[in-house]
């Protein structure tokens, strides 16, 4: 049904191109829970940071040239002569981090609240795949700049390929454009990192329209009932998303500001060298918890399926966990080992950033195999043995309380009259 618009502008052209009504319904009308949390702002979050991320890049690639004998100077040229250039560099440099971070809460707070599980599996896959491009387009954004931990760390990550059995020679000689990390490796991830930002927007879209197919889960990981278990988008979750926006762009600007060159590593403002190895390789540290998976498996090839793996689990986790009940909130055990898989990250994180030696090793094998046994048995058993709490009949009733909450409180008075 056509909304009626007072513009008549907007009328004329949404009688020929229903483009404003469905904003209107997707973005004004729309139907959410009533007691979505803060920690549903990190799905707009991502979004505005994904723009933020092209429009930045779009600009650079204005000033950038992808030439090993002038990658390095042009992104120079860029922070010393460009117009703001330094400030549009940080933004993208730091945008990358913010991104990750954003994106990575936003999985453990799925994970948590079990917004994988039916019918939601092909939106928590989509969201997998989005994971996946951003980590290749981040890759490949990382290399461009030519200094030391650029051109290592891709001869390191391209060479992994190697360890795939009768074809991984040839992937690595494709991946480069030759037998060196050079030129036309340098051509093809500028390209690439141009072009899948919009890829991942495609699937952004997929997303959303899955999404909104069965609508948005909850901190009760139960369906909604009816109209009193909902409100429209706008203005509720508009303003709680505008808020968040200012919470994430203050730490945001903080960083760029004042520290941004925090999340980076030092040896890449020094040009990339191909006879001189820097002492410790490590990637950006929203890569370090698979690097440290990688490092962990003493055969490469394992290593390189381990890694793989550590992602491939996560598509068919809507299958691992077949307890009923979605959200952690009414999951007793379930609750302490998922934060104990949430220790367990954060630990392989920071072994992925020390030397693959000594203790850091036997940590890193550690935590690699809880990260596992999580997925492939831990939740398979929970879903057996586990008996959660008693599931609220609706929405409306622990956020309105028993009894009607705000209803029955107005009820009372008119009786008496």
């Amino acid at each position: 049904m056509a909304a009626n618009f007072s513009n008549p502008v907007v009328r004329w052209i949404d009688h020929r191109l229903p483009v404003f009504t469905f904003m209107h319904h997707e973005l004004h009308e729309y139907p959410t829970p009533k007691n979505l949390s803060y920690w549903w702002n990190f799905g707009s979050l991502a979004g505005i940071a994904l723009v933020i991320m092209i429009v930045t890049g779009i600009t650079l690639a204005m000033h950038y040239t992808p030439h090993v004998d002038y990658a390095f100077a042009s992104v120079e040229r860029i922070m010393r002569d460009v117009n703001y250039g330094w400030l549009i560099r940080y933004i993208h440099m730091n945008g990358a981090s913010f991104f990750f971070i954003v994106v990575y809460i936003h999985i453990f707070r799925g994970l948590y609240f079990g917004s994988y599980k039916a019918p939601r599996e092909i939106l928590w896959m989509l969201g997998v795949v989005i994971l996946l491009l951003m980590m290749a387009t981040a890759f490949m954004g990382y290399v461009l700049p030519w200094g030391q931990m650029s051109f290592w760390g891709a001869t390191v990550i391209t060479n992994l390929f190697s360890a795939i059995p009768l074809v991984g020679e040839s992937i690595v000689t494709w991946l480069w454009g030759g037998f060196s990390v050079d030129n036309a490796t340098l051509n093809r991830f500028f390209s690439l990192h141009f072009l899948l930002p919009f890829v991942i927007v495609g699937v952004v879209v997929l997303h959303i329209v899955a999404l909104h197919r069965f609508g948005s889960n909850n901190p009760l990981g139960i369906d909604v009932k009816g109209p009193k278990d909902q409100i429209p988008f706008h203005p509720y979750y508009t303003i709680k998303d505008a808020f968040g926006l200012g919470v994430f762009l203050i730490f945001f600007s903080a960083f760029i500001f004042f520290a941004p060159n925090f999340l980076g590593h030092p040896d890449n403002y020094i040009p990339a060298n191909p006879l001189v190895t820097p002492a410790h390789i490590v990637p950006e540290w929203y890569f370090l918890p698979f690097y440290a998976i990688l490092r962990a498996i003493p055969d490469k090839l394992g290593g390189v399926l381990f890694m793989f793996g550590a992602i491939a689990v996560l598509f068919v986790l809507p299958w691992l966990d077949r307890s009923p009940v979605r959200s952690g909130q009414f999951r007793p055990i379930f609750k302490i080992f998922f934060w104990i898989l949430v220790v367990d990250v954060v630990a392989l994180t920071y072994l992925g950033g020390k030397p693959a030696e000594g203790i850091y090793v036997i940590l890193s094998r550690i935590a690699t195999a809880y990260y596992f046994i999580h997925f492939l048995i831990i939740l398979p058993a929970l879903s057996i043995f586990e008996t959660p709490k008693p599931l609220p009949k609706s929405i409306s009733e622990p956020v309105l309380g028993a009894g009607g909450g705000f209803a029955a409180a107005t009820a009372a008075p008119r009786e008496k009259v």
